[in-house]
């Protein structure tokens, strides 16, 4: 058996299967086809050995795999929005992970295609690194198609169920949490927002998941880039440079805020953009966030007696501060709205004013124009 040499000419001892790793990028062992970039189309076999905990066949595979190919993406903020017509379910996933090469668009829907060759794992749901979520969703829907992404700016996949994919009958309910020996278990239909509201709590410290409607993700995206992107970056920007999801906050009017949504598969009526611009649109709360508000804070324990639990759930908690505790906190509050005053060329010498009404922190800041 003979070596390469520093020429590329075999010698020596070495094994064949060194020489073929040395002057390969990828295993050929696994991988059938390189594109490049970071995806391979896997062999057979390897694709085999990596099993799948099971197959997609309803609405709520669906959410978990994309929800899945998000994280893995390294995405912090994910978006979903989700709506059903007599036509289907329609599903519309944003995030900032790092994007997919308009090249590989077509590609990544193939089976056996992933840019996890080596670092596909295991998590609750299963193997993740097969390269056949895609495809299998592709093939068990009416379309599913990536319609905006560029490396470090994020991705945009939009899926049309079409009437037969399945999903379960009660979307609207919100899962509950109850305890039972000392142990917290969630309760309630394995809807969408169950499903999403699972993966957020196993990812709650690394990522923030947010489900709506698509009038709301419009809404919670256009002032998530709102308050992330320079005043300056949103008058002269042609967006070239600003993620998927702050790219609505660049919207200067309605008609272009309905233009810049459709881009990103978010279909709104010119009257919920005027809503938006005008901040009557309710916001989108992630759903950790959620859960912690409507779950945990009214959630009762054994040792309130019976006949108190209505009052218990509705009682709202109060704080007195100390006078010295309520006036460091409202300096810190003034630093922080001095860098946002100086992007969107507001007067920063203010004075905040802070009260407790309903059980929360009421911060009132003034705003004044520089003269």
């Amino acid at each position: 058996m003979t070596t390469p040499s520093k020429s590329g000419a075999l010698s020596g001892d070495t094994p064949l299967e060194e020489f073929i790793e040395g002057v390969c990028t990828s295993d050929p062992f696994k991988v059938e086809k390189d594109f490049g970039q970071g995806y391979v189309k896997l062999r057979s076999t390897e694709a085999e050995k990596r099993q799948a905990a099971q197959d997609i066949t309803c609405a709520e595979d669906i959410v978990i795999e994309l929800l899945r190919n998000s994280r893995d993406a390294g995405a912090a903020h994910i978006y979903l929005a989700t709506s059903r017509t007599d036509a289907g379910r329609t599903m519309v996933i944003l995030d900032d992970g790092c994007g997919v090469p308009p090249e590989m668009w077509e590609a990544v829907f193939e089976p056996r295609v992933t840019s996890k060759l080596e670092t596909a794992h295991m998590d609750k749901w299963g193997m993740h690194g097969r390269g056949m979520a895609l495809y299998s969703i592709k093939v068990n829907t009416e379309t599913a198609s990536i319609i905006a992404s560029e490396a470090d700016h994020g991705c945009c996949i939009r899926i049309e169920g079409g009437p037969a994919l399945a999903e379960k009958t009660d979307q609207s309910t919100f899962p509950r949490f109850e305890e039972t020996d000392g142990v917290m278990a969630m309760r309630g239909p394995k809807n969408i927002i169950r499903t999403a509201c699972e993966f957020a709590l196993e990812h709650r410290k690394t990522v923030q998941v947010h489900v709506g409607t698509p009038a709301q993700v419009a809404c919670a995206l256009y002032r998530f880039g709102l308050a992330t992107v320079p005043a300056y970056a949103r008058a002269f920007s042609d967006g070239a440079e600003v993620s998927l999801i702050k790219s609505l906050g660049l919207a200067n009017s309605p008609e272009d805020l309905v233009s810049r949504a459709s881009t990103l598969g978010l279909d709104i009526s010119l009257r919920t953009a005027r809503r938006i611009m005008d901040g009557a649109s309710e916001g989108l709360d992630d759903l950790a966030s959620l859960m912690a508000r409507t779950s945990f804070a009214s959630r009762t324990t054994p040792a309130q007696k019976k006949g108190s639990v209505g009052k218990a759930a509705n009682r709202k908690p109060s704080v007195r501060l100390s006078a010295q505790d309520k006036e460091r906190f409202l300096e810190e509050v003034k630093a922080s709205f001095r860098s946002l005053a100086d992007a969107y060329y507001l007067e920063d010498d203010v004075e905040p004013k802070m009260r407790m009404a309903d059980g929360a922190f009421h911060i009132e800041i003034p705003l004044a124009d520089r003269s």
